[in-house]
């Protein structure tokens, strides 16, 4: 994105009268004067220079006051990281960098402003986590201190989840070894927010980690799903469904993404059981009606991997499994039953309470293989319930 901040105007009335002349313009984050820019269908925020002083708890207790006559580098104090408090003078065409953040990128340091005004923000803990883990960062030293003094001092409680969240889907999304960010968590006496994650023994917070970069290597998929199995891989050490939800639920509450979750955790260990059954279609079939079968294998794949400490090989259970599912063509989806409610009645029978009996049993007939057509399951129908809907 781009972010231009402008000095010299009286009002933010006089900037957005002169953009207007080049594009859309409105009015965004109202308490920090924030003008969207939209031109050729480019996004562009414009804001004034401003200072943040903190007032109450939580993200929203600032009294923020605009200034277009401050100086950059009054300014930039107010930022998180050096890195992230450097600019570009249009007219004189030259970079502003009072605090060293040119410096600190070049070296790879993730450094502090001002302990002051870091510390009123307990969210750049987190910022700073996922900035490490994302770009390859070190954090400074006495950075590293205060965000400690942060967790240990309870600023972090103050935080909703969904800020929160944020941040933990930039670090298991972007960052190409999303373990070196919980590491840091776990350094900076963060991770104690985490439920039952923080509890795991040495052995199994190794595998967790393992299980993240494997996975972040391994994925192909679209952000929804991505997250959903990011997440999935770092609650596989978990022994009960109930850590499993408390664990993702504490970071959102999303009902759909948590219950995908723990589908997925309750289910993935069936791929190596089921690889050698006799019946390997009706358990693949099954299986399919539970959870999405590549999501399955993908997971135990990582699993498998991360508890054998290898980044990369064979899964041959879960290629099996993966192979008979696209045959079968379950791998995405369970089978569309071949009877509904409404076949039973165009066989001239009234609805009946036996009638999600009935259906329940052809479908399962159709799991195992019994019948594949339609008509062939209007003939079981006919043939082991006509007593019962007559």
């Amino acid at each position: 994105d781009y972010d231009v901040e402008v000095y010299g105007l009286d009002s933010m009335d006089q900037l957005e009268k002169v953009l207007s002349h080049y594009g859309k313009v409105k009015l965004v984050g109202k308490s920090f004067s924030v003008l969207k820019f939209i031109h050729e269908g480019t996004e562009y925020d414009f804001a004034f220079p401003r200072t943040e002083r903190k007032t109450g708890s939580g993200h929203r207790g600032f009294d923020v006051s605009v200034d277009g006559s401050m100086a950059f580098e009054a300014a930039a104090r107010r930022r998180d990281f050096t890195v992230n408090a450097m600019g570009y003078d249009i007219a004189g065409k030259c970079f502003l960098d009072p605090f060293g953040g040119r410096r600190d990128l070049e070296r790879k340091i993730l450094r502090h402003i001002d302990a002051r005004t870091f510390v009123e923000d307990p969210l750049r803990l987190y910022r700073g986590v996922q900035f490490c883990a994302r770009f390859g960062f070190t954090m400074d030293v006495l950075t590293k201190r205060l965000c400690r003094n942060m967790a240990e001092e309870g600023m972090l409680d103050e935080l909703p989840k969904e800020r929160v969240f944020g941040e933990i889907k930039k670090l298991l999304l972007q960052a190409e070894k999303p373990s070196a960010g919980f590491v840091l968590l776990k350094t900076l006496g963060a991770l104690r927010y985490f439920p039952h994650l923080s509890d795991l023994p040495e052995n199994l917070w190794q595998e967790s980690l393992r299980r993240l970069d494997v996975m972040a290597m391994l994925k192909e998929a679209k952000q929804e799903k991505a997250l959903i199995l990011m997440l999935s891989a770092l609650v596989l050490s978990m022994e009960r469904e109930s850590q499993v939800q408390e664990l993702i639920g504490w970071l959102s509450n999303e009902v759909k993404l948590i219950s995908s979750v723990v589908m997925l955790w309750r289910y993935y260990r069936e791929i190596g059981a089921i690889s050698e059954s006799e019946d390997l279609d009706t358990e693949v079939r099954k299986l399919s009606v539970k959870a999405n079968i590549s999501d399955l294998v993908l997971i135990a794949k990582v699993d498998y991997l991360a508890k054998k400490a290898l980044m990369k090989g064979t899964f041959k259970a879960g290629d099996k499994v993966l192979q008979r599912a696209e045959r079968l063509g379950v791998s995405q989806a369970p089978p569309k039953p071949l009877l509904q409610g409404r076949d039973l009645l165009q066989l001239g029978h009234k609805p009946s309470p036996k009638f999600k009996e009935i259906l329940e049993t052809v479908y399962d007939a159709q799991l195992r293989g019994v019948m594949k057509t339609k008509e062939e399951a209007l003939e079981f129908v006919v043939k082991m319930f006509h007593k019962n809907l007559s």
